[in-house]
């Protein structure tokens, strides 16, 4: 579904990307981890053509990324921002369904409603919360809204950027889960960038690490620990020893 071939991109002497293959099955949910920095979301950015390569090329289903039109491109993604991105000003029903109140998905007004208030209890929130404002709610509640908007319009692909930031060990592993049954009833291609081991281990099908520009290494979510790779193994087990350097 998401092919990446030799993709680089820089900003200005900051060489980002230096080459990333990679390859996204449909269907898959594919998990990409890395320090901060590595050029995680420049990877995702580039994938919806919010950034350009300097080189390379990257489809999506056979289409070139950066060719495409954008709104019967951009249509068939769904996102989980990394810090919610709600607005405040608009209530909660509004947020869920705001790609369904305008541009090409547009629909009736009280026919998006009902599909807001469906995908709030599809993330476990109670039809009594749509009329309320992103203030109202709990940062665990506003990442569910968040997930709800982002299946809202049932897309064939799903970004998830960092999905269990700011959240408590308890509510990451909630939404962790959440988002692996979503994507699996939905039958959706997934790509998550984290840095959260826990997020890997419940969402991905695959895994792949992006160290120095590339593809350090990529595989099976179930053959992560016994890679064989030092890069991998050291980030997995948080070890400040080792080939990746650290900030001391």
């Amino acid at each position: 579904m998401i092919e990446l071939f030799d993709v680089h991109k820089a900003f200005g002497p900051n060489k980002v990307l230096q080459g990333v293959n990679l390859t996204i099955p449909k269907g898959e949910s594919m998990v990409i981890i890395g320090g901060s920095g590595t050029g995680k979301s420049v990877c995702l950015k580039s994938v919806l053509g919010l950034v350009t390569p300097d080189k390379g090329l990257i489809t999506v289903d056979g289409q070139d990324a950066q060719r495409a039109e954008r709104d019967a491109f951009l249509a068939r993604f769904g996102m989980l921002f990394q810090g919610g991105a709600l607005f405040d000003s608009l209530s909660i029903w509004e947020n869920v369904a705001f790609r369904l109140l305008r541009g090409s998905l547009k629909r009736p007004k009280s026919e998006a409603r009902e599909i807001a208030i469906e995908k709030l209890r599809r993330v476990g929130l109670k039809p009594e919360v749509a009329d309320l404002f992103p203030s109202e709610l709990s940062g665990g509640m506003q990442k569910r809204v968040g997930l709800a908007r982002a299946i809202a319009a049932e897309p064939e692909i799903i970004f998830f950027d960092e999905p269990t930031t700011g959240l408590d060990p308890i509510m990451s592993g909630v939404i962790n889960e959440l988002i692996r049954e979503i994507v699996v009833e939905m039958g959706a291609t997934a790509m998550t960038i984290t840095h959260d081991m826990s997020s890997v281990r419940a969402i991905a099908d695959q895994v792949a690490m992006l160290h120095d520009g590339v593809i350090q290494w990529t595989g099976p979510v179930g053959d992560m620990d016994a890679s064989g790779d030092p890069y991998l193994d050291q980030f997995i087990h948080g070890r400040a020893d080792g080939p990746i350097e650290s900030v001391r």
